[in-house]
């Protein structure tokens, strides 16, 4: 165990005299490690940030949620057909609490957009959001600063209103000094009683808080028509109940509650998150996989690189290697210094492109608002590739090494 660890030792001593006295020689043929593996650990970071920025969206929609809407949540060109449909009613999601066992919340949505106004100030295109009661419980809002409605607000229909960040910042230029403040909507004044904690920059972008107003359901409903609202009944399932076992009973009791007779289409249309998530786990796979493509071709220029390098050191070192075989080293031992020199060389070009990512990453995060991790398992996977590569890079310069003939290595110069 001693002798691996001298071997090890020995192989890192040699690889670092190697750059030290052929400093650009060492880096221009690790070049291509060092884009390869920018390439892998840039587009993985990259794909894994997005991927889980656009699965968080995804999931504020609810994993055991169903969306009872006129409109279906999916590409179909069938417009015409789908506006003739009757919106959804509060009167329904009140049925539904009924006649639904497998439904644990439900709630009732209705939007609109408009100006908000504070004094001389004004945001105009906000988007107002009227919720229900059990819309919380369904889908999370965090409140950095007051408090979110109560059941008296929603029962009086309070003119109280929870705020988004971006908003109250441009109302407000302090965000905080949102709270406890009259503002004017649709003619109407309301009192700010909370503040979103700020969300940051999202790509889908499903429900907008920082850029939002929420208003008790029937405060926003004495605004605007229910109908013209785009209601939308939103139906948490149990945990013990499936998605295709909650939209089987949503089904039944929908159709009863519109007098649907057997030979009529639906007039509705039950949404749920799983095509979103299907669509979106195939565009990631496909843009890694072009990463890949693209970084496998850099690590095999490097790997020639670095096989160029192994046998410049061979060469070069030819009489001390005929030396130490002469002392009693075996061929193992020759042809293991070799390969882990090579596997050092290649951690030493991927330490180089990781660098790199790591500072490209500050430089994204910072100027779009768009935080990139680089996570544990992707940094394995890059000091993985790095010893593989130079392995392979390097076991045929050292299987040469380890079979030369001492006496001959010795007179060679």
């Amino acid at each position: 165990m001693l002798k691996f660890f001298d071997i090890i030792g020995s192989s890192l001593k040699m690889a670092l005299e190697e750059f030290r006295s052929n400093k650009l020689r060492t880096f221009l043929s690790l070049f291509g490690i060092t884009i390869g593996i920018f390439c892998i650990i840039g587009v993985l970071a990259t794909v894994n940030s997005l991927q889980r920025n656009v699965q968080n969206d995804i999931n504020a929609l609810g994993t055991n949620s169903i969306y009872i809407d006129k409109w279906e949540y999916k590409p179909n060109g069938e417009w015409w057909r789908l506006i003739k449909r009757p919106a959804m009613k509060f009167s329904e999601m009140n049925l539904l609490e009924q006649k639904v066992p497998g439904a644990d919340k439900m709630a009732f949505k209705i939007e609109t957009r408009d100006n908000v106004e504070y004094e001389d100030n004004l945001v105009s295109g906000v988007q107002y959001y009227g919720f229900s009661e059990a819309f919380i419980d369904i889908q999370k809002i965090d409140i950095s600063l007051g408090r979110y409605f109560q059941q008296a607000d929603f029962d009086r229909a309070a003119h109280s209103v929870v705020m988004g960040y971006n908003v109250a910042e441009q109302l407000f230029i302090n965000p905080e000094s949102a709270i406890g403040k009259p503002i004017m909507i649709k003619g109407k004044v309301a009192n700010v009683i909370g503040l979103i904690k700020k969300q940051g920059t999202s790509l889908i972008n499903i429900w907008g808080f920082d850029d939002c107003i929420i208003l008790p359901y029937r405060f926003l409903k004495t605004m605007i028509k229910e109908d013209g609202g785009n209601p939308v009944i939103i139906v948490k399932g149990r945990d013990n109940v499936s998605v295709p076992q909650l939209k089987d009973e949503l089904t039944g009791a929908m159709r009863s509650i519109r007098k649907l007779k057997p030979t009529q289409e639906d007039n509705y249309s039950l949404n749920d998150i799983e095509p979103f998530r299907q669509a979106t786990e195939g565009l990631f796979a496909g843009i890694n996989l072009g990463g890949w493509a693209i970084a496998g071709l850099s690590l095999i220029v490097g790997m020639f690189g670095v096989a160029n390098i192994m046998f410049v050191t061979v060469r070069e070192r030819t009489s001390q290697i005929g030396l130490k075989k002469a002392i009693g080293a075996k061929r193992s031992t020759i042809l293991l210094e070799f390969l882990l020199e090579s596997a050092f060389l290649c951690i030493l070009g991927g330490a180089i492109g990781i660098l790199l990512v790591f500072i490209m990453t500050k430089i994204i995060s910072s100027v779009f608002d768009f935080p990139i991790f680089i996570s544990v398992g992707i940094m394995g996977l890059a000091v993985s590739i790095c010893i593989v590569i130079g392995m392979l890079a390097g076991i045929i310069p050292a299987t040469i090494a380890a079979r030369m003939d001492p006496v001959v290595a010795i007179r060679t110069k």
